[in-house]
């Protein structure tokens, strides 16, 4: 992890390991998320999320709502990736005003964003390709075989992603839903419909 935590305060990407798939990383600068984009072949019209390792981290970027920490604490940790208003707008390639933010379970994950901070937390493969499973893979495949990204070893379960939400504090319409759901993932609509009505 070491080699990883270097590369990234130098300014540069890494694969690691979550609790769905491999995420490519780096820290939230333009310098940085040059690097990622161009890497994943990915459009800078579809902005990337933010992983962090609790929601104290993620409060320094965003507006962290009354309830979202109980509404989180709900479900699986890591299961949801949730929009949220930001304190002050950030590069638009993470989404300018909204930012998309998980707090990441994984234990590899959670000590690596303890030591460097929020990091992005998109996919770890070529936009329009197939994810690995293994970080080692993944880092080869974005690197087009030279073997030049770094990676922390770990081979991730590869199965649903998380489910993306947006709050409806994130919204700039009043009529907006509580929370919309835009993907569903490891948690289901039907889940997430349930809690609300919890709160009625």
């Amino acid at each position: 992890m070491e080699n990883a935590i270097t590369v990234v305060e130098a300014g540069g990407i890494i694969v690691y390991p979550t609790s769905t798939q491999p995420a490519l990383g780096c820290l939230p600068t333009p310098t940085a998320l040059d690097k990622l984009f161009s890497a994943k072949n990915r459009s800078a019209e579809m902005p990337v999320s933010l992983g962090v390792a609790n929601l104290s981290q993620a409060a320094a970027l965003v507006e962290v709502p009354e309830y979202l920490e109980g509404f989180l604490a709900s479900f699986p940790e890591g299961a949801i990736t949730v929009i949220l208003a930001a304190l002050n707008p950030l590069d638009s390639r993470l989404g300018g005003k909204k930012i998309a933010i998980r707090v990441v379970s994984h234990p590899t994950a959670k000590t690596l964003l303890q030591q460097v901070g929020p990091l992005t937390a998109t996919s770890a493969n070529i936009s329009g390709e197939k994810p690995y499973s293994n970080c080692e893979d993944s880092a080869i495949a974005l690197s087009k075989g030279k073997k030049n990204i770094a990676f922390i070893a770990g081979i991730c379960p590869n199965g649903a992603p998380s489910t993306l939400i947006s709050w409806h504090s994130a919204c700039d319409s009043p009529a907006c839903p509580d929370i919309d759901v835009l993907r569903e993932g490891l948690v289901k609509k039907l889940e997430i419909q349930a809690w609300l009505k919890n709160q009625i």
